[in-house]
């Protein structure tokens, strides 16, 4: 059975509110299973999420309202209303967008939902192992491990 569905009344698990930013999770209340498609609202002055990369999770960026900078691959971009930018999966590519506009800044993000993603945070030096829900420091790595029974 389809269910059409509408920003302006989406159920109240459908959307998250933290500090100056909001979320709204279009894919989720649609049922979507691969793909996700968020409506991001970013307040002035705030970040939309921490500097990070996927291994696995490509994405789609589309400035609906607002303007703001596009940090990607430590360089930074102005962006605006009707700006568009796709961030391919695995190939260490970080990014962060904010707001140091006037106006909210709004961001349709659409990516896939892959399970076995990993998130690297270069600035905090931190990892996100996703299926694990665990978070670790990219420094505390032990170098010398191997799998190898027989060494």
């Amino acid at each position: 059975m389809t269910k059409i569905h509408n920003i302006h009344n989406m159920p109240e698990k459908s959307v998250d509110i933290y500090g100056p930013m909001k979320t709204i999770y279009l894919g989720l209340a649609a049922g979507s299973e691969k793909l996700y498609v968020n409506i991001d609202y970013v307040d002035p002055g705030a970040k939309s999420t921490k500097y990070h990369a996927h291994s696995t999770q490509e994405e789609f960026f589309l400035i609906l309202k607002g303007s703001g900078i596009l940090r990607m691959n430590d360089e930074e971009h102005p962006v605006q209303q009707g700006d568009f930018v796709a961030k391919p999966a695995g190939k260490g590519i970080a990014h962060q967008f904010i707001n140091n506009g006037t106006e909210v800044l709004e961001i349709l993000d659409c990516g896939l939902q892959t399970p076995d993603d990993v998130a690297t945070y270069p600035d905090e030096d931190m990892v996100y192992v996703r299926q694990l829900k665990k978070k670790f420091k990219n420094s505390d790595a032990i170098q010398d491990w191997s799998s190898e029974p027989n060494e």
